[in-house]
């Protein structure tokens, strides 16, 4: 008997809806909860590496996934100079297996789908739109108030809501999240034949650009400047600012430029970055994904720890028989110091950049490598 019947899943991200699955699929009845209207995600594409893509295999989406995205094994580093030159070419390394991709870029709204429609075919009950207003937790159970105001008993809420997450403030947790000094241009659009892998563009009159394929047909292109309030700009004032920093950009960029004529399909972000210390509970809610730790996207990592969260949560609470301290102190061991490693050496990165000082990026991508080779 597994030591959860019934489970709340709060967010359909990919922390949310992997645990949701991984749950479902063994016998456990689960609730996902989503405050969006509904599943298409805010967002352009996402890079996803081979570790994040050892976990979709597992949650039986592999092939729905590599129908929708486009796969790459190198990466490109490029100068900014008037041709774009190609400086360097780093095998990536294949960590999710031999017999995977080392990386895969896809657009954000069709992997949240693909993993919305995982979770219905499992028996997950789906429910957009709504939220919890409060939470009673005894030794036994959570009470769980919902926005509709129905109500319902679960063994285990499961707080997967993001960055900005409604569960950790119910629980009455601060936690710092802070900007490290970087924002970040966005811009989804049609993939030129020259685009084939993730190229990055370091120096220039931002601290980086890049692009990433999304699909045979599609890409996401952005550009990295110091973090400022871009807030007061106009839709059509943030696709000029995006184009005009791209001017310092060729070889590609040129192809990508002429297609950035939708003020709709720009967005921009900062870079933000916390670690919960753990524990990630309080009595019978975990904070998981985005909720617990973030980090900036500067090593493609995020959606990895996301997943990895889900797949080790769901492993011990299924095969466990008790919801008690051991199981706690298993998923932490297994989680904390793993999730922080990965946060503390996407910021690391970050600071090699905004120093602009001489650092051994590859160096670090290899060691990030070895650590994400290995099953979360």
């Amino acid at each position: 008997m597994p030591a959860v019947n019934n489970v709340l899943v709060v967010g359909s991200g990919l922390a949310g809806a992997a645990t949701a699955v991984h749950l479902a699929g063994r016998g456990v009845a689960v609730d996902l909860i989503e405050i969006t209207p509904d599943v298409a995600a805010v967002g352009s594409g996402i890079t996803l590496q081979g570790n994040a893509l050892r976990e979709l295999r597992a949650l039986g989406v592999w092939e729905q996934v590599e129908a929708a995205g486009y796969a790459f094994d190198v990466t490109g580093i490029r100068a900014p100079d008037p041709h774009g030159s190609v400086v360097a070419e780093i095998p990536d390394a294949k960590t999710g297996g031999p017999d995977l991709p080392a990386a895969m870029g896809m657009p954000r709204p069709e992997l949240a789908r693909i993993l919305c429609d995982r979770a219905t075919e499992v028996g997950v009950e789906v429910r957009f739109g709504t939220t919890f207003t409060d939470l009673a937790q005894d030794e036994a159970g959570v009470d769980v108030t919902f926005s509709d105001h129905s109500t319902h008993r679960y063994d285990l809420v499961v707080g997967a809501d993001g960055l900005r997450s409604w569960t950790r403030r119910a629980l009455g947790i601060n936690l710092e999240t802070r900007s490290i000094g970087m924002g970040i241009w966005r811009a989804f659009g049609p993939r030129p034949a020259s685009v084939t892998r993730t190229d990055l563009y370091y120096g220039g009159p931002s601290f980086i650009a890049g692009y990433c394929p999304t699909s045979d047909d599609s890409l996401y292109a952005y550009i990295v400047e110091p973090a400022q309030d871009r807030s007061g700009l106009t839709p059509d004032e943030q696709l000029a600012t995006m184009r005009e920093l791209s001017e310092a950009y060729h070889g590609p960029w040129d192809e990508i430029r002429e297609t950035l004529t939708d003020p709709s399909r720009v967005n921009y972000t900062w870079f933000e970055t916390h670690v919960l210390d753990e524990p990630w509970n309080r009595g019978r809610v975990v904070l998981i994904g985005d909720a617990a730790h973030t980090c900036p996207p500067t090593i493609a990592q995020g959606g990895a720890m996301a997943l990895e969260d889900a797949v080790v949560l769901a492993e011990l609470l299924t095969e466990r028989t008790a919801l008690d301290q051991d199981l706690w102190d298993a998923f932490h061991a297994r989680r904390y110091e793993r999730a922080k490693t990965v946060v503390d050496a996407s910021n690391t990165l970050a600071q090699w950049q905004l120093d602009h000082v001489q650092g051994d990026a590859p160096a670090l991508f290899r060691r990030i490598a070895v650590l994400t080779s290995q099953p979360a």
